[in-house]
C-alpha cells in the first residue's frame, strides 16, 4: 500500500503513515539585499577571517554584511569579541541595513537557487529552510564535533540579532527530479548575477510560484537524508535556540521560523571538496634528518623537485628543511575496514603527528596550524621558509562519499578534514527568526 502524506500541525513537518522522518524542506521570507547593492553587500562568512581583515574590507565598503557578522569593526579595536556589545551591534546593524531598505524581505514564502561558480566547477543549491526536528532525530547527518564555546557564540548571535545570517552547507544524494525542477526554475532570469572581487560568480533565482514550491518539498520527500558538509555550529545553535523558544512559548505550534534553520542544499556529486593541509611549529627536539629517519618507518618516502601535491588516497606531500618530499603510507599502518581510521587525516595524526611531533589533540594544542587547500602549496612553503614553522604536510582531499559514509555509521571525523569551496556568501538570503517574545534575555525584552 502506498504511503500516505499526514501533515502533522504541531510539529510543522511532513511525517509518513510509519512515522519516519523524511528530508523536509520549507520555504520562508528571505530577507535580502535589494539588487542594485547585493554585490556590495554579500560577504565571506565570518569564520574565514580575523577581526583586522574584516574592519580592512567594511572600511572600503561600508554596505558589507560583515558589519552584522563581524560587528565588531563598528567597535574599538580592542573590543571582546564574544563581548554583549558586539551581538548588541550585531542587531543594531542588521536593523539599520533593514531601515536604510539596504535588505528588503520578501512577502511570500519562497525557495531561492544559489548557484555559484569557480574556474570550471559549478554548483547548484537550494536555498531553503531547514527542519531542527529533523536535525536533533539526526536525519540531518554530522561528522564533527562542535565546541561549546563556538555553539555559544552563534546562540547569542541568533537571539540577539533574531536573525539566522549564515547557512548551513548541507548535501544530499543526487536526485534527477530534483535536478529538473532545478533546471526549470533556472530558465527565467535571475535576481543577483554578479562576480565577486575573488573571481567567483554568484547567481539567486528566486521561486515564488505555489506549485513550483510544492513540487520541491514533495520531491524532497523521496531524500531520505540530509547531511552537514559545513555549519555544524550553526546548526547545532539552532537548535539550542529551538529548545531556548519552547520552554518560552506556551502556545507553540511547530510552525514558528525558530523551528527551521537556513541552509542551501546540494546534491552530492556538485561538492568540491579541497585538500586542508597541515603546518607544524617544531620537530619536538629532533633534527630534520632524525625526523625524516623515524617518518620512514611508517611510509615510503622519495625526495621530489619541486611541490608535491598528492593525486590519490594514502599519499602526502611534506615539506622539510626547504625540501619536497611524497610520503606513502605503508600497509599496516591503518585498519583497511574502519571508514575513520583509514582517512588520510588520521593516517597522518597516528602515525606522525601524534607519536612523532607530540600532537596528541589537535584540536587545541598551539603548535599545529591548519591551511585550507585553495591558497596552494605556496603558503605551505612560504609558512616553513619564514622559520614560524618547521614542517609542513599536504594530503589528498577527503571525498564527499567518505564524509557520508563516516556520517551513515555515526561516526566522527578528525577536525579539519574537509575544505570546501566555493565558500557561501552571507546574506544572499537571510532568515529571520524572531525570538524576543520568547527569550527574556532578547533586547526587545529588557
Amino acid at each position: 500500500m502506498e504511503n500516505t502524506l499526514i501533515y502533522i500541525q504541531n510539529y510543522g513537518i511532513l511525517m509518513r503513515e510509519e512515522e519516519e522522518l523524511m528530508a523536509v524542506v520549507k520555504p520562508f521570507c528571505g530577507l535580502r539585499p535589494v539588487p542594485e547593492l547585493a554585490e556590495k553587500v554579500a560577504s565571506l562568512p565570518y569564520d574565514v577571517m580575523d577581526s583586522q581583515e574584516a574592519r580592512a574590507i567594511t572600511e572600503k565598503n561600508p554596505y558589507s554584511f560583515l558589519r552584522v557578522t563581524k560587528s565588531e569593526v563598528d567597535l574599538e579595536p580592542d573590543v571582546d569579541v564574544h563581548s554583549p556589545k558586539v551581538y548588541a551591534k550585531a542587531r543594531e546593524n542588521l536593523r539599520k541595513f533593514i531601515n536604510e531598505k539596504i535588505l528588503v524581505q520578501d512577502e511570500t514564502p519562497c525557495f531561492y537557487i544559489y548557484k555559484q561558480k569557480m574556474g570550471d566547477h559549478v554548483q547548484v543549491g537550494l536555498v531553503a529552510a531547514a527542519s531542527v526536528i529533523e536535525y536533533q532525530a539526526n536525519r540531518i547527518k554530522k561528522h564533527e564535533l562542535t565546541r561549546p564555546d563556538k555553539e555559544q557564540d552563534r546562540i547569542q548571535h541568533i537571539v540577539t540579532s533574531e536573525a539566522q545570517t549564515g547557512a548551513v552547507f548541507l548535501t544530499y544524494k543526487a536526485d534527477e527530479s530534483i535536478n529538473a525542477l532545478m533546471q526549470a526554475n533556472m530558465e527565467k532570469p535571475p535576481v543577483y548575477d554578479f562576480v565577486a572581487e575573488d573571481g567567483i560568480a554568484h547567481t539567486l533565482y528566486v521561486i515564488d510560484d505555489v506549485a513550483q514550491i510544492s513540487a520541491i518539498e514533495k520531491a524532497f520527500l523521496n531524500i531520505n537524508d540530509l547531511y552537514i558538509a559545513d555549519g555544524h555550529h550553526r546548526s547545532a545553535a539552532a537548535g539550542r535556540v529551538y529548545d531556548l523558544c519552547l520552554q518560552g512559548n506556551h502556545e507553540h505550534s511547530g510552525v514558528e521560523e525558530y523551528n527551521s534553520f537556513l541552509a542551501v542544499i546540494f546534491p552530492h556529486n556538485m561538492m568540491y571538496i579541497m585538500d586542508y593541509n597541515r603546518v607544524v611549529k617544531d620537530l619536538k627536539g629532533k633534527s630534520p634528518e632524525q625526523f625524516l629517519q623515524l617518518v620512514a618507518e611508517k611510509f615510503s618516502i622519495t625526495e621530489q623537485v619541486g611541490a608535491y601535491r598528492p593525486s590519490r588516497i594514502h599519499t602526502f606531500g611534506m615539506y622539510l628543511a626547504g625540501k619536497w618530499y611524497s610520503l606513502e603510507a605503508s600497509a599496516g599502518t591503518y585498519p583497511e575496514e574502519d571508514p575513520v581510521s583509514k582517512l588520510d587525516v588520521n593516517i597522518l595524526q597516528h602515525n606522525v603527528l601524534s607519536p612523532l611531533l607530540g600532537i596528541a589533540d589537535p584540536r587545541t594544542d598551539k603548535r599545529i596550524h591548519f591551511v585550507g587547500g585553495i591558497r596552494g602549496m605556496a603558503e605551505l612553503e612560504r609558512l616553513v621558509n619564514s622559520g614560524e614553522y618547521a614542517v609542513a604536510f599536504s594530503l589528498f582531499a577527503t571525498s564527499i562519499e567518505e564524509l557520508m559514509a563516516i556520517a551513515d555509521a555515526g561516526q566522527i571525523m578528525p577536525p579539519k578534514s574537509t575544505w570546501f569551496e566555493p565558500k557561501l556568501r552571507d546574506a544572499i538570503v537571510v532568515h529571520m527568526v524572531p525570538c524576543a517574545k520568547y527569550l527574556p534575555q532578547c533586547p526587545e525584552n529588557n
